[in-house]
């Protein structure tokens, strides 16, 4: 007989009539990778990559010394964060030269520099789309900046968060490609994909870079299964809860998110706001019960996902 071997069991292992790909004792749903979301929430995007070898990159102490030497720089430079730098709280820049005009270009001698740099070195890629992208070499290779404020999500985080720190940015913070972005995101959607009914989803379907947890858009966001009916009041719950969580962050303006969501530093009053977050967010599904445990959970989300996958097909929007 087929054995799942855990040390949440007392012998280490228990014995299964049937193992799915998830490595639970449940039916074989497997889920596949949508181009869209089931439901109709805004579309997550993988953040804008440099391609440049290094030279849009700024540490802080560069970024002084450039606008030192060109000031008129000062306007092409942005806040630039990956996941890495979001979670560390890590200062990092970037030259966003999306508007910068030739003449502009030619009055900043150690900017042109780099910009020589970067066409030097896509020339020299093995890629031919990349050798192409040495015609443009002012601009990142992919450009996916929102033009309004967005959720940041990290693509990479330490499996032992119980949840991955999710957070708002402005729009002149230029997202990396090591990190999501949601343009057009509420507290609503802050709230659940925050909460422990998400993360459940996440630990299951999820990708792993070593062990830590690898976010996808297209298996963990678009096909996640929002609840699907609820009513304004339970959807305000979440809202409400969501903005306790903000809150909480703003009482440690110092901490980063490694600090705030280590198990042993998290503080009381994130913990609890997060707590009352995931009894809202649970509340607004009928056939979940706040007592589940989580394999249980996962066990739910998958027959509700493949319920979604035969109602409204493999690529196809939901609109409510």
């Amino acid at each position: 007989m087929p054995r799942i071997y855990d040390d949440k069991y007392p012998n280490g292992f228990i014995e299964v009539e049937h193992i799915n790909p998830y490595l639970m004792n449940a039916p074989d749903i497997f889920v596949e990778p949508r181009p869209t979301p089931f439901f109709n929430v805004p579309h997550m995007i993988k953040g804008s990559q440099p391609t440049d070898n290094g030279n849009f990159l700024l540490t802080p102490e560069e970024k002084d010394e450039l606008i030192s030497k060109n000031p008129y720089a000062e306007k092409f430079i942005r806040p630039f964060v990956g996941s890495r730098e979001f979670i560390r709280k890590i200062a990092r820049y970037c030259l966003w030269l999306v508007d910068c005009t030739p003449d502009e270009l030619r009055k900043m001698p150690l900017v042109y520099q780099r910009v020589k740099n970067v066409r030097e070195f896509r020339l020299k890629s093995k890629k031919a789309a990349t050798r192409k992208d040495a015609d443009k070499p002012t601009l990142f290779t992919e450009i996916r900046q929102p033009k309004t404020n967005y959720i940041l999500v990290p693509s990479v985080s330490s499996e032992l968060r119980k949840y991955i720190p999710i957070g708002w940015m402005d729009a002149d913070t230029i997202v990396s490609n090591l990190a999501f972005a949601l343009p057009d995101a509420d507290l609503f959607l802050f709230g659940m994909l925050t909460s422990s009914v998400h993360m459940a989803w996440v630990r299951m379907v999820c990708g792993r870079l070593t062990s830590r947890i690898r976010y996808s858009n297209t298996i963990c966001y678009n096909c996640f299964p929002f609840p699907l009916f609820y009513r304004d009041e339970w959807k305000s719950r979440v809202e409400i809860s969501a903005q306790k969580i903000l809150d909480a962050r703003k009482n440690y303006p110092n901490a980063s998110y490694a600090d705030l969501y280590d198990e042993i530093a998290m503080p009381s009053d994130l913990r609890k706001a997060h707590e009352l977050n995931d009894a809202a967010a649970m509340s607004l599904y009928g056939r979940l019960k706040p007592d589940m445990d989580e394999e249980t959970l996962q066990i739910k989300l998958l027959q509700m996902y493949a319920d979604l996958r035969e109602h409204f097909g493999e690529g196809d929007e939901y609109d409510d």
